[in-house]
């Protein structure tokens, strides 16, 4: 069987993308690309699949502005073509459970009855107590999967992007009503098209050698 891409185009292009520090502000990320890059955030995987996630598509220039300043007034967040924040849903609970097994019965078509152990389980792990267990930072955890799952998809479709930590997420929440849905910021990023004189965008990616990160046993 043929690779679906060539391996040497996912290179090309891991080794393309950076973290851009200024995008265009003049040029927007077409629907057709930006639906693709959405569905890859709901591609993403998860841990048990459970999605402890939330993403949300700032639109609104005057709520970006907003977010620019709770964003150490990284031009990023305003210029670029689109921006999502990266949101876990707080303490999810057996209820998010039974939700993701009502959506496995829906799309899947089986009997809820054979899925019992599995619920079970996921029941006792988002339940987990006095181990140091904490579901939010387990949550947080799976974000970073997303996140990475996006940036990727977007180099593919020489898209650029700007992984944000820098930021205030307890501003973000309030400036985006998350608390009232309880959602919490954990990063954001910012998706365009690279400024011709971003200087950074020229700059060798540095990384250690192969030999020192990767060890075969």
């Amino acid at each position: 069987m043929m690779n679906p891409v060539d391996g040497q185009t996912i290179l090309k292009q891991l080794k393309w993308r950076y973290a851009t520090k200024k995008f265009d502000a003049t040029r927007r990320i077409s629907e057709t690309d930006w639906r693709t890059l959405e569905e890859s955030l709901l591609l993403s995987p998860s841990s048990y699949g459970l999605q402890p996630w939330t993403f949300i598509i700032v639109t609104d220039p005057d709520v970006r502005k907003q977010l620019v300043a709770a964003s150490w007034n990284q031009r990023q967040v305003a210029d670029a073509s689109h921006m999502v924040v990266f949101a876990i849903r707080k303490d999810i609970d057996e209820s998010h459970v039974d939700r993701y097994i009502d959506r496995i019965v829906e799309v899947r078509g089986v009997p809820r009855e054979g899925l019992e152990q599995y619920r079970q389980t996921m029941h006792s792990h988002v339940k987990r107590r006095g181990d140091g267990f904490d579901v939010n930072a387990w949550s947080a955890r799976q974000i970073y999967i997303a996140l990475g799952t996006f940036m990727t998809v977007a180099a593919m479709l020489g898209i650029d992007t700007s992984p944000m930590e820098g930021i205030d997420p307890k501003q973000y929440d309030q400036i985006l009503g998350l608390e009232k849905q309880g959602l919490a910021t954990l990063c954001a990023c910012p998706a365009g098209y690279r400024a011709a004189d971003d200087k950074y965008a020229q700059m060798p990616k540095v990384r250690f050698k192969h030999e020192d990160v990767i060890i075969r046993i």
